[in-house]
């Protein structure tokens, strides 16, 4: 089993009726595995989102998606559909006694549907709707087709990739969606905080667009007060003070415009400074100005020692080196597991435990369980909460209701 978390749960209490598919579907595992009731609303036979790779055991199949999986840890499942008429009722039902709704349906499929945000908040006065879209739910692209790539390409991201003399580059995963899952949470718990000064809810749109374009460090910045349009960098950091740098078995990030003065004395005590002492490169601009060479000269270098000894070096000149991780390394860090940060979880359905990352040592947040099988929480809700007979429940799921 999950861990038990301390003490009560952050958001112990809530109710959120998750209707989100992979671009927010983490945005609700937040909120879950903070404490709050999570009820994954599915469509009968299951969320697109289940066939998505990779599967365990590389068998591509609805109740094997590891990325369904970690995106829906400690959620209740249900399958409803909100196209039938029936079906819109229960909503509405299940709607007036939630605080939070998470959906990332096209603009205006709610409206036709008739369960939009005016409608919920008729039933519920105090109900916080987060939609998560591309583009947002206004403007002149709101109904425009999107995927992550569109987000990262539109947003400014893909633009800053890559290596100077060649061709943008996709940051890898689907960066857009968790960007916007965090920013969709965030605004869920500010509209939570409003609503015990107001006691009504709101309507909090998030665009993956703009999600991309508010987390790219400086460049929007440059641009707005310098007017500089940033080139791509590779692996050097844009302000030619920092790079990534290959080593005996590995790579590592490697800052070399502070303490000059020492990081040259370190390579010269190991007879590998260069010119680097000529009193030319204790000046900054030059150094900026002339970093293809500075970056040669430490290439030479780290190539002589492995990531653990740069390591080990950096924290000792208070240096912030640090190792390229691979998977392997993330898993196997003392820090992570003296943190707790991985949780093992029990899957009954097939007999075997798996671990899983994302607990956050001090807080109240613990993965309380696996994610759902397909409606496995129907009978618990429409029978025990709703009150529906065995009969009204084999009827409904015959009509494909739910």
């Amino acid at each position: 089993m999950a861990q038990e978390a301390k003490g009560a749960a952050l958001l112990s209490g809530l109710r959120v009726l998750d209707l989100a598919d992979e671009k927010a579907c983490f945005c609700s595992k937040l909120l879950a595995d903070m404490g709050a009731e999570v009820i994954k609303v599915e469509r009968p036979g299951g969320d697109t989102s289940r066939s998505a790779g990779p599967f365990w055991g590389n068998v591509p199949h609805t109740e094997k998606s590891l990325s369904f999986w970690y995106n829906n840890t400690s959620k209740l499942g249900i399958t409803l559909s909100l196209e039938s008429k029936e079906g819109k009722r229960i909503f509405l039902r299940l709607a007036s006694q939630a605080d939070v709704v998470v959906e990332t349906f096209p603009p205006g499929y709610l409206r036709k549907v008739r369960l939009d945000y005016e409608i919920l908040s008729e039933k519920n006065r105090g109900l916080i709707l987060a939609s998560v879209t591309g583009f947002g739910q206004t403007g002149p692209h709101k109904d425009c087709k999107f995927c992550d790539i569109v987000a990262s390409a539109l947003g400014g991201q893909i633009y800053v990739c890559g290596l100077p003399d060649y061709s943008p580059l996709k940051p890898y995963g689907q960066q857009s969606f968790y960007a916007a899952s965090l920013f969709a949470a965030v605004g869920i718990l500010i509209a939570l905080r409003e609503r015990t000064c107001s006691g009504r809810g709101q309507h909090v749109d998030i665009s993956l667009q703009e999600a991309v374009a508010a987390t790219l460090e400086h460049v929007m910045v440059r641009y707005f007060n310098e007017k500089v349009v940033p080139n791509r960098q590779g692996n050097i950091h844009w302000t030619n003070s920092a790079c990534l740098l290959p080593c005996k078995d590995g790579h590592i990030l490697i800052t070399f415009d502070r303490e000059w003065e020492t990081l040259v004395d370190l390579l010269d005590s190991e007879d590998m400074a260069a010119d680097l002492k000529e009193g030319k490169w204790c000046e900054e601009n030059y150094r900026r100005q002339h970093v293809d060479h500075v970056i040669q000269v430490l290439m030479c270098w780290t190539m002589t020692h492995t990531k653990a000894e740069l390591f080990e070096m950096g924290q000792l000149m208070r240096f912030p080196w640090a190792p390229v991780s691979s998977p392997k390394d993330v898993f196997n860090s003392l820090q992570l597991r003296e943190r707790h940060f991985f949780t093992t979880v029990d899957h009954e359905e097939a007999s075997a435990s798996f671990v899983y990352p994302g607990k956050f040592g001090g807080l109240s947040w613990n993965v309380r369980g696996r994610a759902p099988l397909i409606g496995e929480h129907n009978v618990q809700v429409y029978g025990k909460e709703l009150g529906f007979s065995p009969e009204e429940m084999a009827r409904l799921s015959s009509t494909n209701v739910i």
